[in-house]
């Protein structure tokens, strides 16, 4: 079983952007409902399907399969619900543990969030200078929630 535990962060400066290069991510949601979310994504030319559960703290179950990227295209298009996500994600070491990075565009533009994926909620890391505010528990930076409360209209 698959189990996803990530903290989430916005960030305070732009000195992250010297130590990583963005990949283009192109994503959306077959189904967005707190309960679980049912997502397709390219990424460097492949397709991913990923259900997760809902959220408890930083924990949720999470599970992932790469599809043929020419259906992911067509369930982007044709089914995903509006607006598809548009981000570049940066992966920066730092300490040992790898900080992703989504810079958003679109509806979303402006957005920038820090993940980090952990072993264990109460593991111990230490936060890069350039990482702000936590914000795991705000439901408002759920990719999920951005098709429907995209940021640029808060």
């Amino acid at each position: 079983m698959g189990i996803e535990i990530e903290r989430k962060f916005l960030l305070k400066n732009d000195v992250w952007r010297d130590l990583a290069e963005g990949v283009y991510y192109r994503q959306g949601y077959l189904n967005s409902a707190r309960e679980r979310t049912v997502r397709v994504r390219t990424i460097n030319g492949k397709g991913f399907l990923t259900i997760k559960g809902v959220a408890d703290g930083a924990t949720r179950l999470e599970f992932e399969y790469e599809i043929p990227k020419d259906e992911c295209n067509i369930m982007l298009d044709d089914l995903a619900e509006k607006p598809v996500i548009e981000k570049n994600r940066y992966k920066v070491d730092y300490k040992g543990l790898v900080w992703e990075i989504d810079e958003f565009f679109g509806e979303n533009r402006g957005l920038i969030v820090a993940e980090l994926e952990l072993e264990s909620e109460d593991q111990k890391f230490e936060i890069p200078e350039w990482i702000g505010e936590e914000v795991t528990d705000d439901s408002r930076y759920f990719n999920s929630n951005l098709i429907n409360h995209p940021y640029t209209k808060w």
